[in-house]
């Protein structure tokens, strides 16, 4: 078999140093923002020529952080528990035998800044310095689909949790880091296995260190440092 070699046109910067506390989808947190930063080989304005033009568009990245030798056919989704296998083409799982990523995110704002023109979008689901491969346009009139089914990830759609904070463990945040921050809880960043109330979780979310528990469906923040 041939080999294939890409290279990161880009890398993402958000308030997300660790895969703990990530978003599972893109979209489900429409407050997290981010920079899509070029490299130097690649700061060409000319290569963004018309993008302007769309409201939305897909990254195509790479797992960096999952990167491993061999594969598995099947895979156990968080959200069904982590004891449930699937065949790893009907997930998302960051663990397959080539691991890219994909996610339709919001164009905000296309910036010229001291990197060259950057790309700030809004519902990502990427870590810090998580390395683009490519980006194209979404084009809503053959992407969306809204006949569409969700198979076995059709039931958890709508899960969430109400989250439990003292105003003023988020004095020094902004409203809107506040509310990326509680909309990131209230998606549940813990393993969907672990259900344990009198554990307490800790979560790294931009220059913070938030520690949180879980009862129920209820998430109570226990301090912001």
């Amino acid at each position: 078999m041939s080999e294939i070699v890409m290279r990161p046109i880009a890398r993402i910067r958000t308030d997300f140093p660790d895969k703990f506390g990530i978003p599972r989808q893109s979209g489900l947190v429409e407050e997290l923002k981010g920079a899509v930063v070029f490299e130097p080989t690649y700061r060409n304005a000319d290569a963004l020529r018309g993008l302007e033009g769309f409201s939305h568009i897909w990254l195509i990245w790479q797992f960096s952080e999952a990167v491993r030798e061999g594969w598995s056919p099947t895979v156990r989704p968080p959200r069904l528990g982590g004891n449930t296998r699937m065949g790893v083409f009907a997930t998302r799982s960051p663990f397959r035998p080539n691991a890219i990523g994909l996610s339709s995110v919001k164009l905000e704002e296309i910036r010229e800044t001291e990197d060259g023109t950057v790309l700030i979008v809004s519902g990502a689901d990427l870590m810090d310095g998580t390395p683009i491969l490519d980006i194209k346009p979404y084009l809503p009139y053959t992407d969306s689909h809204p006949d569409a089914t969700g198979g076995f990830a059709e039931p958890v759609r709508a899960y969430a949790l109400q989250v439990c904070c003292d105003e003023g463990l988020t004095a020094a945040m902004t409203e809107a880091e506040r509310q990326a921050l509680f909309g990131v809880l209230a998606h549940d960043p813990r393993p969907s296995y672990q259900d344990d109330p009198t554990r307490v979780y800790g979560l790294r979310f931009a220059k913070w260190e938030v520690k949180f528990s879980v009862s129920g469906d209820t998430l109570t923040v226990q301090s912001i440092e």
